[in-house]
């Protein structure tokens, strides 16, 4: 695989389907500013080559969604394929694995430079001809879908971040204390290789990263839906509600009852809801 810029397409998988002159997915490795492999999966979503009777009718040519999936989460994944299937009944879709997650290359530095892969599957998405481009994020991905939009100004149109923290180091709840664990300790970090499928950098911050609750008013005026559960166990109410006072009048806060945390929290109703959504105003 060549050292091309972000976006670089290293190699694909998958053709268009000859019998049928539909496109079919495309899967690649993307190679990120950093030399970082990138595994990465396009669907092009059912309206653009036919209208099923049951689309909605707010789908529109053009745009295309780019999915940031949670810590230790992955393309493969479950939850993350049923992500992309409901959002591809109103767009494309762009998923891809983190670094260190799944195929891909590299080790997880927990939200800081998952940045840059983000910033590569945005450049392949427009680089496929799509003029508008929605990124959504989930907890960790929720994080950097907002740092990657106050970094990489005029590359989106759209942010949705879910379930994500508005500060770093977070140890309030049980959950959040086991995740410190994972990140922090050999043993722990063990656990994330063999059991996890991630592969965790053994090395702290430095420097650390801009925080999701200073990147967001950088944002601005890009639309910005924030949304997050009730019953989160891993982040509060206070964490959304400080990332929607940094927004001021450029975000909106969506605080859903009896929902728990990130994409396995997310129903399809809740999605369908994030996807009318977001094709209202990046349209």
């Amino acid at each position: 695989m060549s050292n091309g810029p972000a976006g670089h397409v290293a190699r694909s998988t998958v053709r268009p389907n000859p019998e049928t002159g539909r496109q079919a997915p495309i899967r690649t490795f993307l190679r990120t500013a950093d030399g970082v492999p990138v595994d990465s999966v396009y669907d092009p979503g059912a309206f653009v080559y036919e209208t099923p009777p049951d689309a909605p009718r707010s789908a529109i040519r053009g745009l295309v969604f780019v999915v940031a999936h949670g810590f230790t989460g992955d393309v493969d994944r479950p939850h993350v394929r049923r992500v992309a299937g409901v959002l591809a009944r109103y767009g494309a879709v762009v998923t891809f694995s983190f670094r260190g997650h799944g195929r891909s290359g590299g080790r997880s530095t927990v939200g800081d430079k998952e940045v840059l892969d983000l910033a590569a599957a945005v450049e392949w998405a427009r680089g496929l001809g799509h003029a508008r481009v929605v990124t959504v994020g989930f907890s960790m991905g929720g994080s950097v879908v907002l740092r990657h939009a106050a970094l990489h100004p005029a590359t989106t149109d759209a942010v949705v971040s879910v379930s994500a923290p508005a500060r770093w180091y977070y140890r309030g709840t049980p959950p959040m204390r086991r995740v410190h664990w994972l990140v922090t300790r050999p043993a722990g970090r063990l656990v994330g290789r063999y059991g996890l499928r991630t592969r965790i950098h053994d090395r702290d911050w430095d420097p650390v990263p801009l925080s999701p609750v200073e990147a967001v008013p950088r944002i601005a005026p890009v639309p910005l839906l924030i949304v997050h559960g009730d019953r989160d166990g891993y982040f509060p109410l206070d964490h959304p509600r400080m990332l929607a006072e940094a927004a001021g009048d450029h975000g909106e806060l969506w605080t859903e009852p009896g929902m728990g945390h990130a994409e396995h929290a997310a129903d399809d109703a809740l999605l369908a809801r994030i996807a009318d959504w977001a094709v209202a105003r990046a349209g």
